[in-house]
């Protein structure tokens, strides 16, 4: 798998141990996160891309993310998620915890048409909308131009 948003989704792990969601596989990018619309001056919208076989990768608005994911019964839970260690600005830093706190505590995903909500135990809520399909508008990460696909 590549971490440079040029994955296709792959097939559902012969074991089961990962649900077939196809309408979840793809890249995401993140619209609010806590009612709030993301910081002034980010370099591009945090985004997330979720893999057929339960890993999780994207940008959550300073550092890359890399995880895994699982969908049950309308509950997104996400497992030991890392993160690159770069500093930003203030504002950037405050999405990317919002972000980071999605991914810690997961929640109840209300999908809708190419978006989904996701509301934490805690009442962290994030909205995404799926990222169009090649749109041959470069994002960045780490300064380096990747094409969402």
């Amino acid at each position: 798998m590549r971490d440079d948003g040029h994955d296709q989704p792959t097939s559902v792990d012969p074991s089961g141990a990962v649900p077939d969601v196809p309408w979840l596989h793809g890249t995401w990018r993140v619209l609010r996160v806590d009612g709030a619309d993301l910081a002034d001056g980010l370099q591009e919208p945090p985004w997330l891309t979720f893999d057929g076989d339960g890993v999780v990768f994207g940008y959550a608005g300073v550092n890359r993310v890399r995880g895994t994911w699982q969908l049950t019964d309308g509950t997104l839970a996400f497992g030991p998620v890392v993160a690159t260690l770069m500093a930003g600005p203030p504002a950037a830093t405050a999405t990317e915890r919002a972000v980071l706190g999605l991914l810690q505590e997961g929640g109840v995903v209300t999908p809708g048409d190419d978006a989904f909500a996701v509301r934490g135990p805690g009442g962290r809520t994030a909205e995404l909308v799926r990222a169009p399909a090649d749109t041959g508008d470069p994002v960045h990460v780490d300064g380096e131009p990747h094409v969402l696909l």
